[in-house]
């Protein structure tokens, strides 16, 4: 079909998505996580796993494996999509988070101007400043079994602003700010 039959432009007054990319990278016990820079516009001072948009004409693939490079200087192995999250902001634009787990082929990382890089045990994550979803991912990564198909899950905002997830069949959870 061509890039003219897919519908885009009867489709400007709808809700749009955004692609951006989570990476969780381990290695045995231990998640690499990205303390964000002071200066940084989003996130500032707490843990997130690495990631960032996905340029026009790359798959999410392509894009999971760039960031881990760019923010980390890491090769991945077992590099795998574990679950599609919509994320309702409230605005005309969502976001479209692609969910990605894999396993480092080393541990030697290269700083990046994004923050601090940490090997963090997988056990102490919660007692970290986390982005209030990174420990809900987490354990749900770790809940699953090997194989496990990828999860899908809607957060949105509750009118305190609480971040709120639901996976999905499952009962919604608000996620705690770090």
């Amino acid at each position: 079909m061509p890039a003219a039959e897919q519908g885009v432009a009867i489709s400007s007054k709808r809700y749009q998505l955004v692609p951006r990319v989570l990476c969780f990278v381990y290695a045995g016990d231990d998640v690499l996580l990205l303390l964000g820079a002071p200066d940084k516009m989003i996130w500032a001072g707490r843990y997130n796993g690495l990631g960032g948009h996905v340029e026009r004409g790359e798959s999410v693939q392509a894009a999971a494996e760039r960031e881990i490079w760019e923010e980390a200087g890491l090769k991945v192995t077992e590099l795998r999509l574990r679950g599609v999250v919509t994320v309702n902001t409230g605005e005309a634009a969502g976001i479209g988070l692609f969910v990605f787990s894999a396993e480092a082929e080393s541990r030697e990382t290269v700083a990046s101007a994004e923050g601090a890089l940490e090997w963090v045990p997988t056990a102490e994550v919660g007692r970290r400043p986390c982005v209030s979803d990174v420990p809900v991912l987490l354990a749900r990564l770790a809940g699953e079994a090997p194989g496990a198909p990828p999860f899908s899950a809607a957060y949105y905002y509750d009118a305190a602003e609480a971040l709120q997830i639901e996976f999905y069949g499952e009962k919604s959870q608000t996620a705690q700010s770090g």
